[in-house]
């Protein structure tokens, strides 16, 4: 009888300790936190116009290179790397500086540091730490996201799935709103890509930087053609 007080007290302990980690990273990464993130789509745009995405396989397809080949495999992993240095200055700042000089174009640089920025202010108005003491201006977003979540001792793997989980969602509402699916689509597609979230947040969990690489080239050239494009409704 006492050994079951002990492990429900135990268990009671842990669910709440679990609580007070992942609900500010729900906020965190939720469409109504400040950083614009609806405003983009990451190359998208173009791809629809061109189109390359038409439909709903389309759309698998695109979103499940970037999750295991292209951008948001190399934000993970630049993430992971944040989160782990996030207490010395100097080892921070240099993933920073590779992570803005990664972007393949000037609206992904654009996308990436506006983000950024935008959640460092956010996060020092209502979630002040000092492992964003040495950020100003522009921004690298998982980079900054990264940090914060490391002083606020959050787990690096459930911010991993969270953050993949969000780029994901964000590309889905921007190509309902663009139009080659629906919202029945968009969740089926959400729930296709849960594998290759939980695959490539794994693997980001144990990368380092020599992991870095993209095979995605088609989304890079995208997020090129759509500086020029004609008609627009993101900035990306």
């Amino acid at each position: 009888m006492i050994m079951f007080t002990i492990t429900a007290m135990d268990t009671s302990m842990a669910d709440a300790i679990g609580s007070q980690l992942s609900l500010p990273l729900s906020i965190w990464l939720s469409p109504s936190f400040p950083v614009g993130a609806f405003a983009y789509s990451h190359g998208l745009e173009w791809a629809v116009e061109s189109g390359l995405v038409s439909n709903a396989a389309d759309l698998k397809d695109w979103i499940g290179d970037l999750l295991t080949l292209g951008s948001a495999r190399n934000d993970a992993i630049l993430l992971a790397q944040a989160w782990r240095v996030a207490h010395d200055s100097d080892l921070l700042a240099h993933v920073h500086e590779l992570a803005l000089a990664l972007a393949p174009s000037c609206e992904r640089h654009l996308e990436t540091a506006a983000t950024g920025a935008a959640f460092v202010t956010a996060i020092r108005a209502a979630w002040p730490c000092a492992t964003l003491d040495m950020f100003e201006g522009a921004v690298a977003y998982p980079v900054a996201l990264g940090a914060a979540a490391r002083g606020h001792d959050m787990p690096l793997m459930a911010l991993l799935e969270q953050f993949l989980l969000a780029f994901t969602a964000n590309l889905v509402s921007a190509a309902v709103r663009l139009g080659p699916i629906g919202q029945t689509d968009g969740q089926r597609i959400l729930a296709h890509c849960l594998n290759a979230i939980g695959q490539t947040a794994r693997f980001a969990h144990e990368s380092g930087l020599e992991d870095l690489g993209s095979a995605s080239l088609t989304s890079d050239l995208a997020s090129m053609q759509h500086e020029t494009q004609y008609s627009r409704l993101f900035r990306s």
